[in-house]
């Protein structure tokens, strides 16, 4: 019996420690799975490079940059049905107008027909909303004057046209409140797609600030590069017209002196577009340094369009509001033979619109953030150019 309780001890010792062998099985199985699954998870996404955060904040100000002329076409478009829905209350009112004297005529008949104790269905039919349909029209307007019967008749006729402003009112009520729902809705996008930038640029770091400054100092300065070139391939074109010109004029026996109005100082349209460009440049030139704003039009600041449209205005040239349709306007012209005062569209979606000055270079208001200033027209993708007049 001995041997038998000295063999119960070590197996009543391992009951009362199995469970701490269990929790530290357990914790090293965690442990290992913790290790498999630390190997095996996927790397952590690297940061953007500096190429790629410019990239993207490029995209995004272009974003808005396609926003803020929605948003300008909505507000528009708002403004102009606003101005139509105002014309239409005003007309239904002055045909209610109408129609209320109309029916104050009919009244004084009736009440005539009354103190001459004749009341009865003449009276009747005068009072009624719609006489016509009262009683059979050939059996009682026989009875009533021409006067009385033109009454009725012109009640007719303003009940109709009032009946019509009222659904024309509420239908352009309606289209009012779908444009109004779109200027929500762009200016919600514009002020998302700007906060988004805004957030990009605000988590870099002062080198990586350094380091993005440059890469657009680079950019600017070959957009530059090419500006110059298409600078030097102006003059030359314009100097081979030039000497072209007077080898025509020697050859017709005109001389130089009498001129044709074809050469140097080009042809009355010409000349005529030269003044009008002359006053929207000097325009454009004062507003350099206000700044961008999306959806301005001045005077202390602009968006793109917004400053093409006033500069042109100066010249008495009215241009829509976006550049959607200001592209639209005038004659299309290579940017090989751009002339001061075109405009210059940029990117597929025509979003952005610059004045040329000359030389291959512009005046614009760029973005949010900057300033109206001159740049190179090669500073941003080609979609194509204009002459407005």
């Amino acid at each position: 019996m001995p041997a038998l309780a000295s063999h119960r001890k070590p197996r009543t010792r391992l009951r009362a420690t199995s469970p701490a062998v269990g929790l530290t099985t357990a914790a090293l199985a965690s442990v290992t799975l913790l290790s498999t699954q630390t190997a095996t998870a996927a790397p952590a996404k690297p940061a953007p490079t500096i190429e790629e955060v410019q990239k993207k904040v490029d995209g995004l100000f272009r974003q808005a940059g396609t926003a803020t002329q929605k948003y300008n076409e909505a507000k528009s478009a708002s403004a102009k049905q606003r101005d139509e829905v105002d014309a239409l209350l005003k007309a239904a009112a002055e045909r209610a107008d109408k129609l209320n004297e109309t029916r104050r005529e009919l009244g004084r008949y009736a009440t005539a027909q009354y103190r001459g104790g004749s009341i009865a269905p003449t009276a009747t039919f005068f009072l009624a909303d719609d006489p016509q349909s009262y009683f059979d029209q050939d059996q009682l307007m026989s009875r009533m004057t021409s006067r009385q019967q033109k009454a009725v008749a012109d009640f007719r006729t303003q009940q109709r046209e009032a009946a019509a402003k009222r659904v024309e009112a509420t239908k352009s009520l309606q289209t009012l409140t779908e444009s109004q729902a779109e200027l929500r809705t762009s200016k919600q996008e514009v002020q998302e797609k700007l906060s988004e930038a805004r957030s990009l640029l605000s988590k870099l770091t002062a080198e990586e600030k350094a380091r993005l400054a440059e890469l657009e100092r680079k950019k600017e300065a070959e957009a530059k590069r090419k500006a110059e070139e298409l600078a030097r391939q102006q003059a030359a074109a314009k100097a081979e017209a030039d000497r072209a010109a007077k080898e025509a004029a020697a050859g017709s026996g005109t001389g130089s002196g009498t001129g044709t109005g074809t050469g140097t100082g080009g042809t009355g349209s010409d000349a005529g577009y030269a003044s009008k460009a002359e006053k929207v440049l000097a325009f454009a030139r004062a507003q350099i340094g206000k700044p961008y704003v999306w959806g301005a039009t001045g005077p202390s600041s602009y968006d793109c369009s917004g400053l093409t449209q006033a500069a042109w205005k100066e010249a008495g040239v009215t241009l829509p509001r976006t550049t959607w349709d200001q592209v639209k306007v005038g004659t299309r012209v290579a940017t090989a033979d751009l002339q001061p005062g075109d405009l210059v569209f940029f990117y597929d979606d025509i979003s952005h619109v610059g004045i040329y000055k000359g030389d291959g270079m512009m005046i614009h208001a760029p973005k949010p953030g900057a300033n109206v200033r001159e740049e190179s027209i090669y500073y941003m993708p080609i979609y194509g150019s204009v002459r407005p007049a």
